[in-house]
């Protein structure tokens, strides 16, 4: 009698054999598609839209056939950054004022635009947005390199990347600083595919004509690939240019610091990679931070830590310091790992939802994970004034307020308030929008001498009011709270329905 057949159960080795097939098979099936979408470009820009896919094909063959997943993390190799790596503000080295003109020189400074202000309930760039004296972002930022070409002789010229959702904007704002004596430029980052997360192809039929939405910026750890493919890194290296001060244009500490600039081009150890770190306080538990992992110092941000360590990771007495975003690199060395196809970033994978009903995944990286590429990295912890972003409107009343001065385009700390920490505000999803935030603002309140401040409901405030201390503001729904003009609230909470009528 013939024996029945023994049905082999299949091994790990048949699975994973099996997995990297259908790997292999789906970034083929991706390739041809990104061929076909060439082709529906005009033939003197299928050359550009195929060095741009290239970058995309790179990251996707990355996140698809990467054996090892890269960003996670082994928490029991975690070190805290050997001793001289993350160095304090204050032992840097003032610079000599006879350097100063010529190190200026060998500086570009680039700012990141590729945000719109939707969040904040406005159309185009978030650069337009008005923060302070009715001055934009980008007048802000324009108004304090003006002023340090001007004092020094110098030419630092400014460099915006921009994203395909605000490039045509900008380009038409930036006609109104022709007269300005800073450089100003503009290099768009890349436009990559969303992908469809069934089928793994992409959702664009057509670069020209397929909607917006089905296309993304890979977040601003494209900086260094789509600042190389526009054609400036070279323009500058040949003009003498060494260093990029890299940062968010909407951080509004984040200005030409020149006893950095100092410390990049005089200390004996060459720095290519410099990032600015702050203190955490409670408003930061979320920020990345600097580790040693695998003798390189490392970005390590809160989507790399395994579920049971967040808690850990969020504690401000183990990890003490995070990202502001504020880099300094070498732009030689930018060339150097592009070419050499050393550098490295995480892969950050973002799913969202289409308004026509299609999951897509888009994927990311962000300019700080790039630290581990570079010699000679380093932190620098600088105080907090360096690290003022405005994400909202809470962020929006501080910087209007009279907690800041202006001069010359630098936001600073009044020095009439006492203690230099910025306070927690908490403004009603009703204030979300700037023009709503601004409806329910007589005028800004004196925040001098104020804590924290949380808002709920449907709340607005008179001319000349005074908040100090801890403030809490509770309308329940239905209800609205009037803060009369020229009321002091200090350590107070206010809740039910106060109306101020009119007589």
């Amino acid at each position: 009698m013939n024996e029945p057949l023994q049905r082999r159960t299949p091994s790990q080795t048949d699975i994973a054999a099996f997995k990297d097939l259908t790997k292999i098979d789906a970034l083929t099936r991706l390739q041809n598609s990104l061929n076909k979408l060439v082709l529906t470009t005009p033939s003197q820009s299928q050359k550009d839209v195929r060095t741009e896919f290239d970058g995309f094909e790179k990251l996707f063959s990355r996140y698809l056939l990467d054996s090892v997943d890269q960003s996670s993390i082994d928490w029991q190799e975690i070190r805290q950054p050997p001793e001289g790596t993350v160095i304090p503000y204050k032992k840097l080295t003032a610079i000599d004022e006879h350097d100063t003109k010529d190190f200026l020189n060998k500086l570009i400074v680039v700012k990141l635009n590729g945000g719109l202000g939707t969040t904040m309930g406005c159309q185009g760039p978030k650069s337009v947005i008005s923060v302070r004296n009715d001055l934009t972002f980008l007048d802000l930022t324009v108004q304090q390199l003006e002023q340090l070409n001007r004092q020094y002789g110098c030419e630092v010229p400014l460099i915006l990347m921009n994203s395909f959702n605000t490039h045509d904007e900008t380009e038409k704002v930036l006609q109104k600083y022709s007269h300005v004596s800073v450089k100003i430029y503009n290099f768009n980052q890349s436009k990559y595919p969303r992908v469809d997360r069934e089928t793994l192809l992409p959702v664009a039929t057509n670069v020209n004509t397929s909607d917006n939405e089905c296309w993304y910026p890979p977040g601003h750890g494209d900086v260094y690939q789509a600042f190389y493919n526009s054609g400036l890194l070279d323009e500058f290296i040949e003009q003498g240019k060494e260093y990029m001060f890299l940062s968010n244009i909407d951080n509004l500490g984040a200005s030409v610091d020149l006893n950095i600039l100092n410390h990049l081009l005089t200390d004996e150890v060459k720095h290519e990679f410099v990032m600015e770190v702050t203190d955490k306080t409670r408003a930061d538990v979320k920020g990345g931070t600097l580790i040693e992992y695998q003798n390189k110092l490392r970005l390590l941000e809160i989507a790399q830590v395994p579920k049971e360590n967040v808690d850990e990771f969020k504690s401000v007495s183990k990890f003490r310091i995070f990202n502001t975003n504020n880099l300094w690199i070498n732009l030689q060395a930018i060339k150097r790992v592009i070419e050499d196809n050393t550098l490295h970033m995480e892969i950050i994978v973002n799913h969202k939802s289409l308004d026509k009903g299609i999951n897509v995944i888009q994927l990311e990286t962000a300019s700080g994970a790039a630290i581990k590429s570079f010699e000679g990295a380093q932190g620098i912890n600088v105080p907090r004034s360096r690290f003022l972003p405005v994400k909202t409107t809470s962020d929006l009343l501080l910087v209007m307020s009279n907690l800041f001065t202006v001069h010359r385009g630098i936001l600073k700390m009044n020095p009439q308030r006492s203690f230099p920490s910025v306070p927690l505000v908490k403004l009603a999803i009703s204030f979300n929008k700037v023009k709503d935030f601004l409806s329910r603002f007589q005028s800004i309140p004196d925040c001098l001498e104020l804590d924290s401040l949380t808002v709920s409901g449907d709340v607005t405030f008179g001319k000349g009011v005074s908040l100090r201390g801890t403030v809490i503001i509770i309308a329940n729904h239905g209800d609205r709270i009037d803060i009369p003009t020229g009321a002091i609230l200090e350590n107070k909470i206010i809740s039910g329905n106060l109306r101020i009528l009119e007589h």
